[in-house]
């Protein structure tokens, strides 16, 4: 079967498949305003976080979580792993090519999301 014979039911889910996990979306987002190392990276989705009232998450994010999210994107190829090769050294990530066309296509996705909130929200009025 070629890409052109799969379901867009079957690709939607796995879309879903790669944004799984609830700091997945906040990590690529944070990785869209360039690479940044692993501290500063797990600091700048936190301070989002903590600048918006943790809407989105009850609790900052820790380095466990954020190990876990970037192995798993890099899995995906939708982020890059730079180290210089030190066993102390910094590690630096960035978004791939394919991760930059993903949150491309998020954005359609987020504004139905705020405009679907506007309705919800003026229907209860």
């Amino acid at each position: 079967m070629d890409a052109h014979e799969v379901p867009d039911r079957q690709s939607v889910h796995e879309v879903l498949e790669l944004l799984k996990g609830q700091w997945t979306v906040a990590v690529l987002a944070s990785l869209a305003l360039g690479e940044r190392q692993f501290n500063d990276l797990l600091a700048d989705v936190n301070a989002v976080e903590e600048r918006i009232g943790w809407t989105s998450h009850p609790r900052p994010l820790t380095a466990r979580v954020l190990t876990d999210t970037l192995r798993r994107l890099q899995g995906h190829q939708l982020v890059a792993r730079r180290s210089d090769g030190n066993q102390f050294s910094a590690v630096w990530y960035r978004l791939t090519q394919d991760g930059r066309s993903l949150l491309r296509a998020l954005r359609p996705l987020a504004n139905w999301a705020r405009q679907h909130r506007a309705n919800s929200e003026s229907a209860e009025i």
